[in-house]
């Protein structure tokens, strides 16, 4: 039997993308046998939802574009799912042939999942960012095979599942949208896991390390472990997302060693204050291999405690989820 999925795509000014994007997920849903591809456009000003209109899938765009951000364009994503199972990715993604049947029958096969995923393959290797990220692959749990905590990257999400929650995404995260999720479908009782199939390719930014660290910080998202925590407090994931969401150990492992060198200084003791700088950045160095790297590594620490901590502590704008629900528009039914 034909089982039909959707698969959405989220996007904001992918027009370089997200034609690749779209033709990767028609050729997917065609392997399947049935289903449908929607966008969800993110009011996007470079002419990604008009390129995307030329082809047969449904286009949403949102009809606020003050309210654009990581998890509103995946809660958006999501109010244009009509199937039993939808695959959510990012425009600037392909999907890879034959992983979706695989990933289907997998969860068909696991009625206790809520999703599964499968490798996040970079394309772009050059800058520092993906660089330390592919390095670290092996280190990270949520991306080996088995049992995981979130679904970064893309995954295949059963809807009822999400159903049950009321909504996929809070539209105040600019980060970690995916981890949130799982925090809820976690107490839920869900659980997701991973399977050790190529997914997806990912192109992601093609500027230098250093343009996309500020990028990063400035746009609120490298501070999304904050808002995060401040949304989750008093919520029954709060416990979940302190016991999962290791930036919370990174922080304090920051503003502590923030604290010794003020002491020194305090102190006068400036030898131990250069040491406590000098043996952190060669540490990450000899970790990342490389002294480019590592210094790349010990400033994004030091930024990513700075936004984190700010937006833990600034309130979080309001929630435009009305009736738990987005406000878009249809600019074309395909």
């Amino acid at each position: 039997m034909t089982v039909a999925v959707t698969i959405a795509i989220k996007a904001y000014n992918e027009a370089d993308n997200i034609a690749a994007a779209i033709e990767s997920a028609l050729a997917a849903i065609a392997e399947l046998g049935g289903g449908e591809v929607v966008l969800a456009d993110c009011a996007s000003t470079d002419g990604t939802a008009q390129i995307a209109s030329r082809y047969p899938i449904r286009v949403l765009s949102l009809a606020r574009p003050d309210e654009r951000s990581c998890g509103a364009g995946a809660q958006l994503a999501y109010q244009g799912v009509r199937t039993e199972f939808f695959y959510l990715m990012d425009g600037d993604m392909t999907l890879v042939p034959g992983f979706l049947p695989q990933a289907l029958a997998w969860l068909q096969a696991h009625p206790d999942f809520a999703g599964v995923g499968g490798n996040v393959k970079d394309r772009y290797l050059e800058n520092a960012e993906f660089l330390i990220r592919e390095a670290s692959l092996a280190r990270d749990a949520h991306r080996r095979e088995g049992p995981v905590d979130r679904l970064d990257g893309g995954g295949l999400y059963r809807a009822a599942a999400i159903e049950h929650l009321g909504y996929f995404a809070d539209p105040a995260l600019r980060s970690f949208e995916e981890f949130e999720l799982a925090a809820r479908l976690g107490v839920a009782g869900w659980k997701m896991a991973r399977i050790d199939v190529d997914a997806v390719l990912h192109s992601g930014h093609r500027i230098d390390g250093l343009s996309l660290m500020w990028y990063r910080f400035t746009s609120g998202q490298m501070g999304g472990a904050g808002t995060l925590l401040r949304a989750a407090l008093g919520k029954p994931h709060w416990r979940y997302t302190l016991a999962h969401l290791r930036q919370v150990r990174a922080v304090a492992a920051v503003t502590g060693w923030w604290m010794l060198l003020l002491a020194g200084a305090i102190a006068g003791a400036w030898l131990a204050v250069a040491s406590l700088v000098v043996i952190p950045a060669a540490f990450l160095g000899f970790r990342r291999r490389s002294l480019k790297l590592g210094l790349y590594s010990f400033l994004v620490w030091n930024l990513a405690a700075i936004a984190t901590l700010r937006s833990f502590v600034e309130h979080p704008r309001r929630s435009s989820l009305q009736g738990k629900q987005l406000a878009f528009t249809v600019l074309h039914d395909g």
